[in-house]
Order: C-alpha cells, then sequence, then structure tokens
C-alpha cells in the first residue's frame, strides 16, 4: 500500500465501467484517499457509478456530479487533488490540458490520444506537469506489475543479449457494440458506442493492444522507425474500424518486431509478448529461457495461506499503479509518464495507419501529420461526416 500521508481527494472524469473501476482502484491504493466528484456526458452513467460506490458504503455528494461536455471543467473547479481521466481517449488531450492546467496530478488511461496532432497536445502537456510538479500516472499497467519489472531488470542486464527481434500479441473475441436506439443522434450514438469508432477509440490496436506495444519499446528502449502492415473487416457490424491488424514495425540495424491484433469471435486467442535475444528469449512477464528452450530464470510468486505458489500478484496491477502515483505524491518523488505512452500510443497510430492505407508509415511523418480525427464541434446532434472503413492501397491519409 501507499504510505500514509496527506489525504487525498479524486476526481473521474467518464464514469464508465473503466473509470468506475479505476476509482476503485484508487481508494484501495492506501489510507485517506476518496472520490469526491464525477464527470460524464450522461446522467445514467453517473448514476450507475454513485450506485457502485454505494456498495463500498461510499456516497459521493450530487452537487459534486456534472454531466454534459463541459462537464469535466465544473469538476476541476472543486477541491479534487487528482483526476482519473477515463473517457473515450479522443477526448484525453484536451481534458489532460485542463487538468494540468487547474494543477491537477493525473491518472489517465491510455491510449492517450486518437490521432497525431492530440499526442503533440499531450506531449506539450506532460512537461507543463513536470514544470509545476505534478505527478502524471498512465494506465500501462504492465510497468507497474512486480513481474514484468523484475523480468525487465533481468533483460536489461544481459540476461538475453543483445535484443534481435520481437513480437508482440492481443487477439481475443469481439468485445462490445452497441446498435442505434430510437431518439439517438448521430453524436449519442456514436458515443455510446465509441469502442467502434476510430475517431474515438483509435481503433482496437490503440484500444487494447498498445500495452503490448508499449511493453516492446519499454524492453528494447527503442522507437520504431518505421511501419508497414494490413488489415481488414470481415465481420464487424457497427463502426469502421477493422477486425484485425497485421504489422511489421522496424526498429532499425536489422531488428523488427511482429505485432497483431484481433477481435473476431471463434477464433484462437492470446495476448502477451516474446523478447528475442543472442543468448536467449523472454516471455517480458516472468520467464527467460536459453535459445536451447531451457528456463534461465523464473519469476517468483508469492505463496498463498497453504505454502503453494500463487500464479498471480498479491497486489493487482490495476491497484500498483495507483500505489505507485499516491507514493510519488505523498513522498514528493516526481513521477510523469506522459511521454512514454504517448510514444507508444503514436506507434500505434503509426502501424494503424500503415495498414489502413497499405503503406509505409515513418515515425518521423506520422509524428508531423496533422491528421486530427473527430468533428470540429462537440455537441449532442447529427454529425455531417461518413466515418467510411479505410480501404488499403488508397491515398495516404497523412
Amino acid at each position: 500500500m501507499a504510505p500514509d500521508g496527506q489525504g487525498l481527494k479524486a476526481g473521474l472524469i467518464g464514469t464508465g465501467h473503466r473509470g468506475t473501476g479505476a476509482a476503485l482502484n484508487f481508494i484501495s491504493a492506501g489510507r485517506d484517499l476518496e472520490v469526491t466528484a464525477l464527470a460524464d456526458l450522461f446522467q445514467e452513467r453517473i448514476d450507475e457509478c454513485r450506485a457502485r460506490f454505494r456498495q463500498y458504503e461510499l456516497e459521493i455528494p450530487e452537487e459534486n456530479c456534472f454531466t454534459g461536455f463541459d462537464a469535466y471543467q465544473k469538476l476541476l473547479e472543486t477541491d479534487v487533488d487528482v483526476v482519473i481521466l477515463a473517457t473515450p481517449p479522443f477526448f484525453r488531450p484536451e481534458h489532460f490540458s485542463a487538468a494540468i492546467k487547474a494543477k491537477k496530478h493525473v491518472f489517465m488511461e491510455k491510449p492517450v490520444a486518437v490521432d497525431p496532432v492530440g499526442i503533440r497536445s499531450v506531449l506539450s502537456t506532460g512537461q507543463k506537469a513536470t514544470a509545476f510538479g505534478l505527478c502524471i500516472v498512465t494506465g500501462t499497467q504492465r510497468r507497474h506489475q512486480r513481474d514484468y519489472i523484475e523480468t525487465f531488470k533481468r533483460v536489461a542486464n544481459g540476461a538475453i543479449g543483445q535484443i534481435t527481434g520481437a513480437k508482440a500479441f492481443w487477439n481475443q473475441e469481439h468485445v462490445w457494440f452497441r446498435l442505434r436506439e430510437e431518439g439517438w443522434s448521430d453524436m449519442e450514438y456514436m458515443i455510446r458506442n465509441w469502442n467502434n469508432f476510430t475517431w474515438l477509440s483509435g481503433d482496437h490496436i490503440l484500444d487494447t493492444h498498445v500495452h503490448n506495444i508499449d511493453v516492446v519499446n519499454w524492453f528494447t528502449g527503442k522507437l520504431p522507425l518505421s511501419a508497414i502492415g494490413y488489415g481488414g473487416r470481415h465481420r464487424r457490424i457497427t463502426g469502421d474500424q477493422f477486425d484485425f491488424f497485421s504489422v511489421d514495425f522496424d526498429y532499425g540495424n536489422g531488428m523488427s518486431s511482429h505485432s497483431m491484433c484481433r477481435q473476431i469471435d471463434n477464433c484462437a486467442n492470446g495476448v502477451g509478448e516474446l523478447i528475442v535475444g543472442t543468448k536467449g528469449y523472454t516471455n517480458c512477464r516472468n520467464r527467460i529461457h536459453s535459445l536451447d528452450g531451457s528456463v534461465k530464470w523464473e519469476y517468483e510468486y508469492p505463496k498463498d495461506e497453504n505454502g503453494e505458489p500463487m500464479t498471480t500478484l498479491r497486489i493487482s496491477e490495476y491497484i500498483q499503479e495507483h500505489i505507485d502515483l499516491v507514493t510519488a505524491i505523498r513522498s514528493g518523488q516526481h513521477v510523469n509518464e506522459t511521454e512514454q505512452t504517448a510514444n507508444s500510443t503514436l506507434t500505434a497510430i503509426m502501424g494503424r495507419e500503415a495498414a489502413y492505407t497499405g503503406k509505409k508509415i515513418t515515425y518521423d511523418e506520422i509524428f508531423i501529420s496533422d491528421m486530427k480525427l473527430g468533428p470540429e464541434v462537440m455537441q449532442l446532434g447529427p454529425v455531417d461526416i461518413n466515418f467510411e472503413v479505410p480501404v488499403p492501397g488508397t491515398p495516404v491519409r497523412l
């Protein structure tokens, strides 16, 4: 648990399933931690979040609950110390900027943007956070998992030799979607079905697979120079996203990472990473092998009450990241994870655009791109944009 210290109040912006979970993770990170304000576009989301908190005998005052596109601004005017950003990723750059301007510490979920314009905004805001002495932790849980951290330390110390290649994968069944209901405007429908629209989620190569991409960047200590990939759509019935991606990231000097993700029902699934070196390989999480396949090292998990090894950590990584945030705030040891997560998000954007277009996309050109997704005006009502499924081989969108 985080060390005792000043009491901290958090405000939650985005009260859906992940946001509510993140808020509960925050108050589980130590003593004298509370959530005192909520903001969401929709009132029923606020109501559902408050009801879930009541199950833990926690009451959030109605006067501290705000709705609408400007709800985040009203929340930032309250006396919260920490802001949890958990809306659809499209809104992250704007909300992050406002939170830092209001001098709040921030926990923000990944991905941190959906386009290069948003990434540059987030990077700029992250620099301001450092200047203000504010702490920023992002939702890349693997960087807070003790098994991943211990494995990383050994790889960094040469346990597998020089890294020569990698692969990252997140293959699963299709997650949730919503069909349009009577009375919903264009904007309301897309936001309620945000996980299936690229301008809101970044596509699932950002929304989920960015975790694995981030691990490869972390373990190699590099960012890829370019990406070539492909993908397609066969099974989705809403939105404008792909069902699958297969991308080759070129890290230079002959080192590349094969990155794949898929969301299609009734297929072989798996989530993880693999880093290969001149002296061995690792799954990045808890095991290092020699080149002949024998195990060189394995993470030792804690034992249960019967003395048997557990297969998971005693403290969830979802809570650990909040422990690390609270510890940093209370100890005065500044932490700012903005840049590393922005870089991994941009890596995923580069892979997405390589697959969408069928073209080779370089990191330099995606970084300076003026691509900005989504409507210019954010209001409930009709949206005058056609959100068409990308077709590889057509002009580059950059």
